[in-house]
């Protein structure tokens, strides 16, 4: 162990962090301990801790499984990370990780959302109480849904989420529930049956239940469904790469998930900001607008990636549709417009993230949650769960004015899209 990191453990140790075996444990030289609380937090053997942006707060845990990497990761308080690697991530008061976990950059876990052992997520947001279980690869997706512990959305284990096509791109982000209505907490779960999986881009409807064993290809935007496969058949067909029949579908999810990102970027903005306190402070504050920024780029990017597609793409969907000239007419114009509007549509995600007129619904609503905080104090969980049915309705309509707007400014820009 070097001297450097001898040297902060000792100080960790002196600021009453319990570290039962020093000897097992790395620190880097870049890390801040004064941004690693000494008030119940546990670093157990094989852990190794990176990063200047590194915070752990209060009643913590690290490593009570196995060993844990942990790089530039916010960590809020009475939050367990009991092994495997955890980098550019946040973690909100009493979330966890089990064992084997790879959790990788724009990844938020909010409160009490958590996975169980053998789970990879990354760009990926879960909101209070979600429920990962095991043996699960659930990257570039948002899930909400759930009003409490016992009442959660939840993925079973052995679950995938798809976020690679054959067309080599990752424009596949799901929206499972949404952010107007998810982050008020009273929405029906949603609950995505083990050995499944969801090919992306996908929206689902909160109360959503896919059954064990089925992968589901399409959006399902009806309420209180049960959705499942049937007798599985085969199939033989000719696959040309790059086609991209569908293009219609994957370019109208893409945009709504990117508002409902922006959504919540204003939500964070707007909403978490008035909760700063020692279970909430703004470092992890910060780390929480870092990683929302990073999902955004991220999706930004593949949606970029995708349209650029599109010019090789018209020529290779007119050699194999040109029996259905009719057919394929609209289609062609859809990609020629998204290929040749995507900096008009880049500008006016970049215009909606920086730019917001006051709205009745939106000064209503902050007023209720600081009548709420000053109840209730800053517990968001109990500010949020304690608002009535009228005032989460105008939070609702909020946000959900903000995710139309974006969304009807695209369609003007692309408009054979809408």
């Amino acid at each position: 162990m070097g001297n450097q990191s001898t040297s902060k453990i000792e100080k960790l140790l002196k600021k009453g962090v319990k570290i039962p075996y020093p000897q097992g444990v790395e620190i880097g030289p870049e890390v801040n301990t004064d941004r690693i609380s000494g008030d119940g937090v546990v670093i157990y053997s094989g852990c190794k801790i990176f990063g200047r942006s590194i915070l752990i707060l209060q009643g913590s845990k690290l490593g009570y499984e196995g060993p844990v990497t942990i790089e530039n990761c916010q960590v809020g308080s009475q939050v367990e990370l009991k092994a495997g690697f955890f980098r550019n991530a946040v973690f909100l008061k009493k979330s966890s990780m089990g064992s084997g976990s790879n959790v990788r950059e724009g990844t938020i876990l909010e409160e009490e959302s958590s996975g169980a052992h053998t789970v990879g997520l990354k760009q990926t947001i879960l909101f209070p109480y979600v429920t990962l279980g095991s043996l699960i690869n659930f990257c570039d997706c948002l899930m909400s849904g759930g009003t409490s512990r016992k009442n959660h959305s939840e993925v079973g284990s052995s679950y995938i989420h798809f976020n690679y096509t054959p067309n080599q791109d990752k424009a596949t982000p799901s929206l499972i529930g949404d952010v107007p209505r998810g982050v008020m907490l009273n929405q029906r779960p949603i609950f995505l049956g083990g050995q499944g999986g969801l090919v992306g881009p996908c929206r689902l409807e909160f109360g959503t239940v896919i059954a064990a064993g089925s992968i589901f290809r399409k959006d399902e935007l009806r309420p209180k469904r049960l959705l499942f496969e049937g007798m599985g058949k085969s199939g033989n067909i000719p696959f040309m790469p790059g086609t991209y029949y569908n293009i219609k579908r994957i370019t109208v999810n893409n945009i709504i998930y990117i508002a409902n990102l922006i959504a919540l970027e204003h939500w964070y903005t707007h909403v978490r900001s008035k909760f700063l306190s020692d279970d909430f402070p703004e470092p992890l504050f910060d780390g929480l607008k870092e990683k929302l920024d990073m999902a955004i780029a991220e999706r930004i990017h593949r949606f970029k990636a995708l349209t650029q597609k599109m010019s090789d793409s018209v020529r290779a969907y007119q050699y194999h549709t040109k029996e259905k000239e009719n057919e394929s007419r609209l289609v062609l114009q859809q990609k020629k417009e998204l290929y040749k509007r995507w900096t008009e549509l880049e500008e006016n995600f970049k215009y909606q993230r920086n730019t917001e007129e006051k709205t009745s619904l939106r000064d209503i609503f902050l007023e209720k949650i600081d009548i709420g905080i000053k109840t209730s104090g800053k517990d968001y969980i109990s500010v949020i769960k304690g608002l009535s049915i009228e005032d989460k309705n105008a939070g609702t309509g909020w946000l959900q004015g903000i995710v139309d707007s974006i969304t009807a400014e695209s369609f003007k820009i692309i408009p054979s899209f809408s």
